[in-house]
């Protein structure tokens, strides 16, 4: 018998940074009831975590931390090794986690499935997503039809900045009346350093500079 999931609720996979914090703020508008998860996987500032639990608390919505330290050991790369310099001068830069987002939305998808919840939230994007293969549209598209298959359920996954590059991510958060909030208290940083960040690693850079080209339009248009 194929089990019965409530169709207003929503799981948002979850790191405290700008894209998933926009992702949560994205479902609370959409379904009544949101949980989010949030996964330790060895990640080089273990401040990510303490930043997700601190937005979850303050937002009102179930967290859940699951252990996926199995993933450092795997995929030693520079998100998880402090003794990996962050390099992205090559097609697929050495920030990329092999398996990480396949691992994470079956994992996902794991939860959902106990807590009865048919929404799957990721902020995955295609148009910023720095090379790296496991953002892409058609692998979220063909990992849906897979999970659902191995679990004969019908989740949804949403991946609501897609399309989006971080100008319109922006955007979308101010829509959502939240781009001050999400701007002070996510950590997007390679370095570990919330809000604005360093300003030098690839992630501040791509952050700040989309955050830049947003006011500098939103400014034109006043």
């Amino acid at each position: 018998m194929e089990k019965k999931l409530n169709n207003d609720k929503a799981l948002v996979v979850f790191s405290g940074g700008q894209d998933s914090t926009t992702c949560l703020f994205w479902a609370m508008k959409r379904f009544s009831k949101v949980e989010v998860v949030t996964f330790n996987y060895g990640q080089r500032h273990v401040l990510e975590i303490d930043i997700a639990e601190q937005i979850a608390n303050e937002q009102g919505v179930k967290h859940h931390i699951l252990d996926m330290s199995l993933l450092s050991q795997l995929s030693p790369n520079a998100l998880t090794s402090h003794d990996v310099t962050i390099t992205h001068d090559s097609d697929v830069p050495n920030t990329f986690v092999p398996a990480r987002n396949l691992l994470f939305m079956s994992f996902a998808a794991a939860l959902a499935y106990q807590i009865e919840a048919t929404h799957i939230i990721t902020g995955v994007c295609e148009t910023d997503f720095s090379g790296y293969p496991d953002c892409r549209d058609n692998f979220i598209k063909s990992l849906n039809v897979t999970i659902n298959l191995s679990m004969d359920v019908n989740f949804e996954i949403h991946t609501p900045l897609m399309w989006l590059n971080k100008k319109e991510t922006w955007q979308l958060a101010d829509n959502l009346g939240q781009l001050d909030y999400i701007r002070n208290n996510t950590l997007t940083c390679y370095e570990g350093i919330p809000a604005d960040g360093c300003g030098v690693c690839p992630s501040c850079i791509l952050r700040n500079k989309g955050l830049t080209d947003y006011l500098n339009e939103k400014e034109d248009l006043l």
